[in-house]
């Protein structure tokens, strides 16, 4: 029995026996418990500081408000005022601008240059960017039977000149016969019918030496026909300017328009005439009374903007495009310099003076 009594005073707990332990784990928790509070306030603070600078502006006193306006204004004046235009930015000021526009660079004398008959290249003498004269040699054809043909109507020619002489001499062997008859005639030593025989002999003569002068004349013109079809197969510039396409090579068949089918070419090379470029703009028609002629035009390519190059403008043409109501104008360019080119872009300014 004493024993059962020891155990079971064992098992029962004393209330008054404060455990260490204990201890501990309340103090962790009122620990835990301040961390807790701690980071739930400072979670508020950022949060809230957040959401008010993201979607409120804090609010400022109207006395201050004004001040702050004031001197932004005063800061911000002084730096525009010390502005100054760009590159592209026109000498004059904008005020004496009517009208801004932009068009392209064209010349007024472009080329595409062909053969005058069909025929196969035999010799190309140009390539791009080449300056060539007026009539320099650009290709050849091939001329074979050209010169075949030259040199068939030279011989005809000789002939005609021939038959010329002939009838020359026949003449005048009639006349010298007829000169005798008469003679003789005037004496009664020779008939009537040998008079008039000499007299027909004569005229004959005449009419034979009036068909080979004719006929020394077609044949004088047909020797000139041929040559100038041999003088076709010489393909020539027909000004001065600058190759910018080449179209065609040694072995091709060129044909003046589309004469020679799908497979042949339509040009040798295309000539520009440098010195007759210019501007052309579309003006929209709205705006078309700012435009006339004469009229002051500072022009800047785009491919050098800060490049002022000065025009005027040249004509108005008389029509207007339905499409796009448009004007077109043409725009002179003062200046001759290399750098402007066909088909560049240019935009331009036009002026009241």
């Amino acid at each position: 029995m004493t024993e059962k009594k020891d155990l079971l005073s064992q098992l029962t707990i004393n209330r008054d026996d404060k455990s260490p332990d204990g201890t501990s784990l309340v103090a962790l928790g009122v620990i835990f418990l301040i961390a807790l509070i701690i980071g739930i306030g400072a979670g508020r603070y950022i949060w809230g500081g957040t959401s008010t600078s993201n979607y409120a502006a804090p609010e400022i006193p109207s006395q201050q408000k004004n001040t702050t306006d004031t001197v932004s204004r005063n800061s911000i004046k002084p730096a525009a005022d010390k502005m100054v235009p760009g590159p592209t930015a026109s000498a004059q000021s904008s005020d004496d601008a009517v009208l801004d526009a932009s068009g392209y660079i064209i010349a007024r004398r472009m080329a595409t240059v062909s053969a005058e008959l069909t025929g196969r290249i035999v010799d190309v003498l140009v390539e791009e960017g080449m300056a060539v004269k007026q009539n320099q040699k650009l290709a050849t054809l091939d001329d074979t039977l050209a010169q075949v043909g030259l040199d068939l109507s030279k011989a005809q020619q000789k002939s005609a000149q021939a038959r010329v002489q002939s009838a020359r001499a026949s003449l005048k062997e009639a006349n010298r016969v007829l000169k005798r008859v008469e003679s003789l005639q005037s004496s009664d030593f020779t008939s009537e019918a040998a008079l008039t025989n000499s007299i027909l002999n004569v005229e004959t003569g005449q009419a034979e030496l009036a068909r080979a002068l004719a006929d020394l004349e077609a044949a004088g013109l047909d020797v000139k026909l041929k040559q100038e079809r041999l003088n076709d197969h010489t393909v020539r510039a027909p000004f001065a300017g600058v190759v910018t396409i080449k179209n065609a090579q040694p072995g091709e068949i060129v044909a003046p328009g589309s004469a020679g089918g799908g497979f042949t070419r339509t040009g040798i090379c295309t000539i520009v005439d440098m010195a007759s470029l210019e501007i052309e703009a579309d003006v929209n028609e709205a705006f078309i009374g700012r435009i006339f002629e004469g009229q002051r035009v500072e022009a800047n390519l785009d491919a050098y903007p800060q490049w002022q190059i000065p025009a005027r403008v040249i004509a108005i043409i008389p029509t207007a495009d339905r499409n796009k109501a448009t004007v077109r104008v043409r725009i002179e360019l003062l200046v001759n310099d290399p750098r402007i080119l066909p088909e560049m872009g240019v935009k331009m300014s036009f002026y009241k003076e």
